[in-house]
């Protein structure tokens, strides 16, 4: 076998057949589990689930068209009566459903993500260029990384409920909360290991760096951020994660609209069906987190001064 043989086996060959093995065990043992709602669902109930939750989504999205053509022709109708008529959209108010909450609950991770990483990014390298800041940082880092999302939330809730008072809101409170709740979690992993990457710079270019008698912004731009990215990727990363995580626990326990809401929902609904789609929803956040973190190593390698970092 040749090495391109070999590298698509090991690349292609055994994910697969360790999907495939997954999945029959899976259907064997979901078939001897019984539970008050029946049967624990195998692969073809969530198969026949995620079908069924599509459809629901493309009905639901055809009623919305139909929502706004009516409105459309009403408003042409009223404009042609009277010419002085300002027509008025009204909102789509149906049911949330699966694919619209996934889309939720992305918008809601990446806003809270990209908002931690500009706070932590800047503070990590400030931290790891100052031995007196770090030692100043350090203990508030150390008392707040271990906080639970589910400790935050409801501080979170009752100080967005009463600063954010507004007649005409540009974001809904629930978006807040959660975007808040997952920013307070997934600070620290970002801000500690981009702070070792700087911390850890080797001693020569840093030298280079007083040679050549570089300015403190161009020490940080050409010597200290190149060499920290990869740490502060693994920082990145591991607050991706962390965030995704968060996210899910924040909308079950807050009841706000996303994934973790569609799964409290249909706990709570508890029909034949519930079991299915809760499995649905665990397989889906789960895909999602294995290709935010795919997503984050391909930035990582497109970025990075190194182009041999591995995509593993």
């Amino acid at each position: 076998m040749n090495a391109r043989w070999q590298y698509w086996v090991r690349q292609l060959g055994f994910p697969v057949m360790g999907l495939m093995v997954f999945v029959l065990l899976w259907g064997l043992v979901a078939s001897h589990i019984h539970t008050a709602l029946g049967t624990f669902p195998g692969p073809d109930s969530v198969a026949a689930q995620t079908h069924q939750l599509v459809d629901e989504y493309e009905r639901e999205q055809q009623r919305k068209a139909q929502f706004y053509a009516m409105q459309e022709k009403r408003n042409a109708e009223l404009v042609k009566e009277n010419p002085n008529y300002k027509p008025v959209v009204y909102p789509y108010t149906g049911q949330p459903t699966f694919i619209s909450q996934v889309g939720t609950s992305l918008v809601t991770v990446l806003s809270g993500f990209i908002l931690a990483s500009l706070i932590a990014i800047p503070l990590g390298i400030a931290i790891g260029l100052s031995s007196n800041l770090y030692a100043a940082v350090n203990p508030i880092i150390q008392i707040l990384r271990p906080v639970s999302p589910l400790a935050w939330l409801p501080l979170v809730t009752i100080v967005v409920s009463a600063l954010y008072v507004s007649s005409d809101p540009m974001f809904s409170k629930s978006y807040l909360v959660s975007m808040i709740t997952v920013l307070l979690c997934c600070l620290w992993p970002t801000i500690i290991n981009t702070a070792v990457g700087v911390a850890a710079i080797s001693q020569d270019l840093v030298n280079v760096s007083k040679v050549l008698r570089l300015s403190w912004w161009t020490h940080v731009r050409k010597i200290v951020i190149p060499s920290a990215l990869p740490m502060m990727f693994t920082g990145l990363r591991l607050s991706l994660s962390i965030a995704w995580m968060v996210l899910i626990a924040a909308e079950m326990l807050a009841q706000n609209p996303g994934l973790g809401k569609f799964v409290w929902d249909e706990f709570q609904n508890g029909s034949s069906e519930s079991l299915s789609r809760i499995m649905v929803a665990v397989i889906v956040i789960g895909l999602i987190g294995f290709l935010l973190d795919r997503s984050m190593l391909m930035l990582q390698r497109w970025i990075s001064w190194d182009k041999k970092t591995a995509l593993r």
